[in-house]
């Protein structure tokens, strides 16, 4: 062998150990980066294209996952873990039968990876159940959840002695039990439930599209990112930067469920807190706020198991009501994903967005849940494969033409809890701390001064509760909902 092909050689061994010790580290984002130069020393390699794929799995870049999952069939037609990352990869798009044809593949080849059988069996379920209210769909308006609740006749068991609504009413000493109730591992009364959620969607509903808010020089406003049911690194918010009050403002800038295993207390925490200060807490729509992301990411299932079919169909309702953006003092936009596909989209065009229902799969309601910053000019395809990505030049023109200073958005897990990028005009934030129980992140949020506006950051690290694990066995739910990104 010659010492250019040794060289080789060894540069392809070092990229392969580098790539083992990031997945081991879970540090993924340089897992991409070794894999990538491991292909552009061996571009045929399908375990390569492979592994790289599933570190985009694992940082949710679900459309350049399925392009390198293809692209390892196209190298080696017979490499079944191939089929399995295009499958997980069209689950995470919400491309049901294309997913359950590779289930199939794997599942036929491997006839006893449980692993295979159980995504198999779940994707299966989904595609019956799409054909299923498709075929029972009707042109008549839908009926909502809450004509057929008779909350007033609910009975409250005489055995039960958690927190209670004041006169059908949340109070800020009803916020409080509720929270240690939570806190304690305990299930909130369904009727309080029900009564939160029928109130919360009233007022929602009379919400326009685009908040518009304005602070005063002495006021300020908390933002926080994505919380994603990690209910004791919410309460780790409250204890850091003081509860809701008319005085201290928050904005939670939408994704409030799924992956984490509290997600119940987690909305109906930021539920109560709305009906409370409705005119200073506001909440803003993510693209977990959606009927297939709760479907494959845990929330509809949590509900499900502790509650019912029908209270996740009342969610469902009562987060289409949710508003897509915040303005903030005519100066500062705030949305859960970011900007859009094309130019010309003014604040006016987001008023006007009718976003009672599931978000389409383009145009600005989807860009705004959905979209991703990047560093060069111009726009490309996004990596999660909805919307699209943008970059400074995009910005630029977007808060040039609606005479803002920059935007707010949430949306990806940063390392510090934040990030500012297109020179300083485009500033990510993100709640999360440790994202899944995996990622390591700290979490931060945004407190914005009347006076100036200048975001200021702060930071924090998750919190680990004793009881947090004895939970998740009972409930026998895992930390991060691991359906279908995290096996294989």
């Amino acid at each position: 062998v010659s010492n250019k092909h040794m060289d080789r050689y060894l540069l392809i061994i070092t990229h392969n150990q580098l790539c083992d010790v990031c997945f081991s580290d879970k540090d993924y984002e340089n897992a991409i980066k070794y894999y990538s130069e491991a292909l552009e020393l061996n571009s045929s390699n399908a375990i390569y294209y492979s592994n790289r794929s599933l570190a985009y799995l694992r940082t949710e870049c679900y459309g350049y996952a399925l392009a390198d999952a293809t692209k390892a069939l196209e190298i080696d037609k017979n490499y079944i873990k191939g089929y399995y990352r295009r499958a997980t990869s069209n689950m995470a798009l919400g491309k049901f039968k294309a997913a359950l044809k590779d289930y199939e593949t794997v599942v036929r080849v491997r006839p006893n990876d449980k692993d295979a059988r159980m995504k198999y069996q779940e994707c299966n379920k989904i595609v019956k159940q799409k054909a299923f209210e498709r075929a029972i769909a009707s042109d008549e308006i839908k009926k909502s959840v809450v004509d057929s609740l008779d909350i007033e006749n609910m009975t409250i068991e005489d055995d039960y002695d958690g927190p209670k609504l004041e006169d059908g009413k949340v109070t800020l000493t009803f916020m409080k039990e509720m929270m240690d109730w939570f806190k304690d591992q305990k299930k909130l009364h369904r009727k309080c439930a029900y009564q939160i959620l029928v109130q919360v969607k009233d007022v929602l509903s009379k919400l326009p599209s685009l908040v518009e808010i304005t602070l005063k020089e002495a006021e300020k406003i908390t933002i926080c990112g994505d919380t994603h049911g990690q209910y004791y690194d919410l309460l780790n918010i409250f204890k850091l930067n003081g509860l809701p009050s008319e005085t201290n403002p928050y904005l939670f800038n939408g994704d409030f469920v799924d992956r984490g295993s509290f997600s119940l207390e987690v909305i109906l925490t930021l539920f109560g807190f709305k009906l409370l200060y409705p005119d200073n807490f506001h909440l803003l729509r993510g693209n977990h706020e959606t009927d297939n992301m709760n479907q494959m990411y845990g929330f509809e299932g949590e509900v499900k198991a502790k509650y019912t079919a029908q209270m996740f169909q009342l969610f469902s309702e009562v987060f289409q009501w949710l508003p897509l953006a915040q303005c903030i003092n005519s100066k500062v936009l705030v949305m859960h994903g970011g900007l859009f596909s094309e130019d010309g989209v003014t604040l006016e065009d987001l008023r006007k967005i009718e976003r009672n229902r599931q978000p389409p799969d383009s145009g600005p309601m989807c860009d705004l849940l959905w979209s991703d910053p990047q560093p060069q000019n111009g726009r490309s395809v996004s990596k999660r494969g909805v919307s699209c990505q943008f970059g400074p030049d995009v910005t630029e023109r977007f808060l040039d033409q609606n005479k803002l200073d920059y935007i707010v958005r949430s949306h990806e897990v940063k390392a510090e809890g934040y990030e500012v990028t297109h020179s300083g005009k485009c500033i990510t934030v993100f709640s999360a701390p440790n994202y899944c129980d995996q990622m390591g992140n700290k979490g931060a949020y945004i407190h914005l001064r009347g006076s100036d506006l200048k975001p200021e950051f702060h930071q924090f690290t998750a919190v680990v509760s004793i009881l947090y694990s004895k939970s998740l066995y009972l409930l026998g739910l895992s930390s991060c909902v691991v359906s279908p990104i995290w096996l294989w």
